[in-house]
């Protein structure tokens, strides 16, 4: 690739992904780590990223306060908060992950809805509480500064006490090898027990990350009961995960 090019691809992968490894994006472009964090330092310098140790972080994944335009392929995720929100029934009890995909999630559980919602996503959090009439409990430990979320023993540790009625996901990536991936290992430990502790697991992700894969297992598709897209059912893409076992909203 020349410069240009990798450095778009990279910025495509941060925009999609919200946080890249250097590591990862050497193995991708065939190009060595120096190179990437050069890159990164550009892309940075021109306030396109935030460069972290190890990679960097879209603007919209750093906020507290996610934005309300300027995130990746945001009316996509849209239409999938508006399909996730519809699972959603007066008086359960839900669990959540954090993400832009959530954060739209929180702003379209309809008004009058009665739940409780737990996470230890701040931003998550933050958009709960904005609700009526919803519950809202935070799953608290030690705080992940760059995925602002609560990490650690005692976070997994409260999370295996509950006993939901769904757990909701923003996944980075899934196929049908391996399941639903990611790229950080302290939230990877989170999203496995949010998972053991739900009867039912959705995923949440736009379709642009199905048949993507990061290098952290998170689960087999056997643990996933339903995955929400902005693509209709029939969708040919989604095909293989129905014949899976998979219901697809």
């Amino acid at each position: 690739m020349l410069k240009k090019e990798r450095q778009a691809f990279i910025l495509h992968q941060v925009n999609l992904h919200n946080k890249v490894l250097s590591s990862l994006l050497s193995q991708e472009i065939h190009v060595s780590e120096d190179t990437i964090r050069r890159d990164l330092q550009e892309l940075a310098d021109e306030g396109k990223i935030i460069k972290v140790h190890g990679g960097a972080l879209s603007h919209s994944f750093n906020e507290v306060y996610y934005p309300t335009d300027n995130v990746y392929s945001q009316d996509h995720k849209k239409i999938i908060a508006n399909k996730a929100a519809a699972l959603i029934q007066n008086g359960m009890f839900v669990l959540t992950s954090g993400g832009t995909t959530i954060i739209e999630l929180a702003r379209a559980l309809p008004r009058q809805l009665k739940a409780t919602f737990m996470s230890g996503s701040i931003p998550a959090i933050l958009e709960y509480m904005q609700h009526p009439t919803i519950d809202v409990i935070m799953i608290g430990d030690r705080i992940s500064k760059s995925s602002k979320i609560t990490i650690g023993a005692e976070a997994i540790a409260k999370i295996k006490q509950i006993n939901a009625d769904l757990c909701l996901l923003g996944i980075n990536a899934i196929d049908l090898k391996h399941g639903t991936t990611d790229n950080d290992w302290e939230v990877v430990q989170l999203k496995k027990a949010m998972i053991q502790s739900a009867r039912k697991t959705v995923c949440l992700t736009i379709s642009e990350k199905i048949n993507t894969l990061q290098p952290i297992h998170i689960c087999d598709l056997q643990h996933i009961d339903v995955l929400i897209t902005e693509l209709p059912p029939d969708d040919p893409k989604l095909k293989p995960y129905i014949d899976a076992g998979i219901q697809v909203l």
